[in-house]
């Protein structure tokens, strides 16, 4: 009886669509040859078969890189990608922080009061300067007289 090794991660496990690549592969790798080699019997008259081939080869490789290397699960696109927010669009220095919950309800605590502070001004009467209309003494703080 044949043995066959099942891999125990089978997260790892891809399925393959044919010529044993995977649809990544194969688009990638399709994508290369589109642009390789019409560009390789392009160049072939004019600059020669030896630095056509050079040409079309280093034209193709990061079709290939895009298709074959992978680390730690992810495609090369997005390792470049963290690569490239870690080393320019991030801050370089990242201060630790963090949220103190106690100082929010002391935040929000100073707010309520404040608020309270507001409401009960505004809905006592300020008393009129002395050297303001000394004949209003209705009471009333809208400075119109009663009567």
């Amino acid at each position: 009886m044949a043995y066959v090794p099942v891999p125990k991660d089978l997260n790892a496990v891809k399925t393959k669509v044919m010529f044993n690549l995977t649809k990544r592969q194969l688009l990638c790798f399709g994508g290369g040859a589109l642009v390789g080699v019409p560009l390789f019997f392009l160049l072939k008259g004019s600059a020669g078969s030896s630095a056509a081939a050079i040409c079309m080869i280093l034209v193709m490789l990061p079709f290939f890189l895009l298709a074959m290397y992978e680390k730690n699960g992810q495609p090369l696109e997005k390792i470049v990608g963290n690569i490239l927010k870690v080393c320019f669009l991030r801050p370089k220095q990242r201060p630790y922080m963090t949220n103190n919950f106690y100082d929010l309800l002391k935040r929000q605590e100073n707010l309520d009061k404040e608020v309270y502070a507001i409401v009960h001004k505004q809905s006592t009467c300020k008393k009129a300067h002395k050297s303001r209309e000394k004949g209003d003494r209705s009471g009333d703080c809208t400075g119109k007289k009663s009567g």
